[in-house]
C-alpha cells in the first residue's frame, strides 16, 4: 500500500525568483506570479500547504494592459465616512503608486483564507529596477521556469 505524501517544513525548498514586469501584460504576469507564490509549478505541491517561492517583481511602472483599461479600470477605497468612496483609474494609479496595481491583481488570484494572507507576504513589488533583495540572490524566472513566461 502506497502512503500519501504530505510535505513537511524540512521537505520544502523555497527559492527567490526575480520577475521583470517591463512590457508584460498585467493579467498574464499576475497569473505567473500567483502560480510561483502558491507553488503549483513544483512536484510537491499540496493544496493548503505553503510550498511556493518568494517573488521579487521589478519595473512595475512599465506594465502593459490591452484595450481601454488605462482609463476604464478603477481602484476603489472607502474612508469610512459618509460619501467617502474614492476611486482612481489605472493610469493615475500607475503614476501615483505602481506597486499597488500588481499587488492587487495577484492578491485577487490567491486563496481568500488565512493561507492566502500568508502567501501574500512572499510578494515583493518595486516600481523601478532596483530592489533590496540582492543578498537572497534571486534567480530570473526565465532560468528556472522557462514555460511559465
Amino acid at each position: 500500500m502506497k502512503k500519501t505524501f504530505y510535505p513537511k517544513t524540512e521537505d520544502i525548498s523555497r527559492k527567490w525568483v526575480l520577475v521583470d514586469a517591463k512590457g508584460k501584460n498585467l493579467g498574464r504576469l499576475s497569473t505567473v506570479i500567483s502560480k510561483l507564490i502558491i507553488g503549483k509549478h513544483k512536484p510537491e505541491y499540496t493544496p493548503g500547504v505553503d510550498v511556493g517561492d518568494f517573488v521579487v517583481v521589478i519595473n512595475a511602472e512599465q506594465i502593459v494592459v490591452t484595450g481601454k483599461k488605462m482609463d476604464d479600470k478603477y481602484y476603489y477605497r472607502v474612508s469610512g465616512y459618509q460619501s467617502g468612496l474614492k476611486k482612481i483609474n489605472l493610469r493615475d494609479q500607475l503614476e501615483k503608486r505602481p506597486e499597488y496595481v500588481i499587488e492587487h491583481a495577484v492578491k485577487g488570484m490567491l486563496p481568500h483564507t488565512r493561507l492566502g494572507r500568508e502567501l501574500n507576504k512572499k510578494l515583493k513589488v518595486y516600481a523601478g529596477s532596483e530592489h533590496p533583495h540582492q543578498a537572497q540572490k534571486p534567480v530570473p524566472v526565465e532560468e528556472i521556469y522557462p514555460n511559465l513566461t
